[in-house]
């Protein structure tokens, strides 16, 4: 363990908690990193869900991440079992979830370890350690206990011991079960956090609960705090800038099942599957009330061909799932191209390949959704950049889906999954419903794949129409829908199929440039690590270097306008959660070098020389960590022209 804990001695690193005197003062600081880390099952992510919460609330910038074990129910007291939530708290909007942590609460050391061997913890780090098992009866686990208390103060991190077990039993019978709420309660008088809106917070968390339940936790929830006043000699006041217009939290997940509301989609098919299970739970609550039907399948087959044919019967349809539930839709998704039926599929992406990481982030689908149907199967594939553009983008995939009769794919991933953020409360428009599908008579002679030349478009068929009646096929087929094995029509039918990409490209504007339009290096990335680069590129910026960034949301087709824009710099690279060969290794050359995904696609589709650079730690790429790749890459490049 020691390497990874760099030598900072701070004064009153490894000691108790004294009780400071009256009026401490209070450091304001522009944003701070909190992690609260337990064993699986004590609550540390509702504890940091509610401190995201609260702070949101009093008008701070807010990004929360769970911290989720691989396996269901791990060891306690395990390094594999650490469980709980990164809460980045600021001044003004935050887009990803930072670099190193400044605080830390641990209910014991081992899951403490999990993190810290991890690199997650600036030097210096406060720790509010539970101090339960200092005197535990076990010999092995007290002596771990100071083991790891004596190392973390001599390396210099500013330990603090918390009678969390002990506070807790004076007011419920199950401390394990009220330690998340003393922890809340803590934080909040640490961070200066009013405490009428966390016992709001509390009663909604709790509120399906009986009202002693509520109660006992708002009595957790005073007496973290009341501890924190009396006994911690620091406190931290972050300044919040209250949002002129309503804002809503919500995690990604939430977000996605919000934007199938919107958009007036009726029917979402599902499996359940890590870490997209979420979304249609909460679907699950809601979506009755407005007329929707949540149908849970026998599995992914079978769910994404009961979405095919409820949209095929006249609805437009979503199936939420994961990568290996992707992976087994690809014979029904090119069905819904053969057909040409309106469908939404969801890929909340999660590490791979096989079962991979099923709670981890990854951005490894992206070819699979572009190019993972045998045969050539169009398909539009959208990344959402954000927790905001969640909700956007199904909106908008439903009305692509519809206006080109084509299976529209939203890649979504873990990161976004359960990471919260406030945003606009979105203000619902009618312009985000489709209208109701056209039912009435077909005009004599019109067949249902009567293909315009120019866009490949043509008019939907739903079944019940007046001389509309024509037999649906996956085979390969002419215009009126009959099976053909004619050379010339075959190659008809994927001709217009493929016309609908290029019409929707010409739709598509070019993605902006964040920076300035021309300079050394374009970073370009998509998904979910938008929040990351842009914040890393505007480090750099302020430091003088001429590096701008581009996002793109749309995969396929990509937007216009792109060759042109990184013809503009000297230099271009992707950034992505996803497997590219690294220089350094020995055996790596240009001649067997593999490419991240978006870097291939721009370097084969507009032979122009990318860069790239991928990590897939199972964790969100962080900002500094992307700041050390710009660097390293401006001085590759400079070195190469001095050639």
């Amino acid at each position: 363990m020691s390497e990874t804990l760099a030598a900072q001695p701070v004064e009153n690193a490894g000691r108790q908690a004294p009780s400071p005197a009256s009026g401490k003062a209070i450091t304001t600081l522009s944003e701070h990193i909190v992690e609260v880390i337990s064993d699986s099952g004590e609550g540390a992510q509702v504890c940091g869900q509610s401190l995201g919460a609260i702070a949101a609330r009093m008008g701070n910038g807010v990004w929360t991440l769970e911290i989720i074990p691989a396996e269901i129910e791990p060891p306690a007291r395990s390094t594999e079992g650490a469980s709980g939530s990164r809460i980045r708290l600021g001044s003004g909007r935050m887009t990803n979830c930072g670099d190193q942590a400044d605080l830390v609460v641990a209910f014991n050391e081992q899951v403490l370890l999990a993190r810290l061997r991890a690199g997650e913890f600036k030097p210096g780090c406060i720790v509010l350690l539970e101090s339960l098992w200092r005197t535990h009866p076990d010999k092995e686990i007290a002596a771990s206990y100071l083991q790891t208390h004596a190392r973390l103060a001599a390396a210099g991190f500013r330990v603090y011991e918390v009678p969390m077990e002990r506070e807790c039993r004076s007011l419920v019978a199950d401390a394990r079960r009220g330690a998340n709420m003393f922890a809340l309660g803590m934080l909040c008088g640490l961070y200066s956090l009013d405490l009428r809106l966390a016992r709001e917070q509390v009663a909604r968390a709790f509120g399906s609960k009986d009202a002693g339940v509520v109660a006992a936790n708002v009595a957790l929830l005073e007496a973290g705090h009341g501890w924190a006043e009396a006994q911690l000699d620091f406190k931290f006041r972050i300044p919040a800038l209250r949002s002129l217009e309503p804002q809503i939290v919500v995690n990604g997940n939430t977000a996605l099942a919000l934007g199938v509301l919107a958009s007036g989609m009726e029917i979402c098919a599902m499996y359940p599957i890590t870490p997209a299970t979420s979304a249609s739970h909460y679907l699950s609550n809601v979506f009755e009330k407005v007329g929707g039907v949540v149908h849970q399948a026998e599995d992914e087959i079978a769910a994404c061909s009961f979405a095919i044919g409820a949209s095929y019967a006249g609805k437009c349809a979503v199936t939420i799932t994961s990568g290996p539930g992707f992976s087994l839709k690809q014979e029904a998704i090119g069905l819904a191209v053969m057909g040409e039926i309106p469908l939404v599929v969801v890929n909340v992406q999660r590490g791979g390949p096989s079962t991979g990481q099923p709670t981890k982030a990854e951005q490894g689908d992206l070819l699979a959704a572009m190019f993972g149907s045998h045969g050539d199967a169009p398909k539009v594939v959208m990344a959402a950049s954000g927790i905001e553009d969640c909700f956007y983008s199904i909106i908008t995939a439903r009305k692509i889906a519809e206006t080109f009769n084509m299976v529209v794919v939203v890649l979504s991933d873990a990161n976004l999954a359960t990471s919260q953020q406030p945003f606009p409360r979105p203000k619902f428009s009618e312009a985000w419903m489709a209208p109701p599908a056209d039912q009435s008579a077909v005009p004599e002679g019109a067949r249902p794949y009567d293909w315009n030349a120019l866009t490949g478009l043509a008019r939907r068929f739903v079944p019940g129409q007046p001389e509309g009646m024509h037999t649906l096929t996956g085979l390969a087929h002419d215009r009126r829908s009959r099976v053909a094995y004619d050379p010339e029509i075959n190659e008809e039918g994927i001709h217009s199929r493929s016309l609908k990409l290029a019409a929707l490209q010409k739709t598509l504007k070019t993605p902006p440039v964040f920076g300035d339009p021309e300079g050394e290096l374009l970073v370009a990335g998509w998904g979910s690590t938008q929040g990351a680069i842009e914040e890393a590129v505007g480090r750099l910026r302020a430091e003088g270097c001429k590096v701008s960034s581009v996002h793109l949301r749309f995969l396929q087709p990509l937007p216009p306008g792109i060759k042109e824009l990184m013809q503009r710099f000297k230099a271009v690279i992707t950034i992505e959660g996803n497997w590219c060969d690294r220089r350094e290794d020995e055996i790596i050359d240009e001649g067997n070098r593999r490419y991240s995904a978006l870097a291939m696609l721009l370097r084969s589709r507009y032979l122009v020389d990318v860069d790239c650079w991928s990590e897939v730690r199972g964790q969100p790429i962080k900002p500094g960590t992307i700041c050390r790749v710009i660097r390293e890459a401006l001085e590759r490049n400079r070195e190469a022209a001095r050639r």
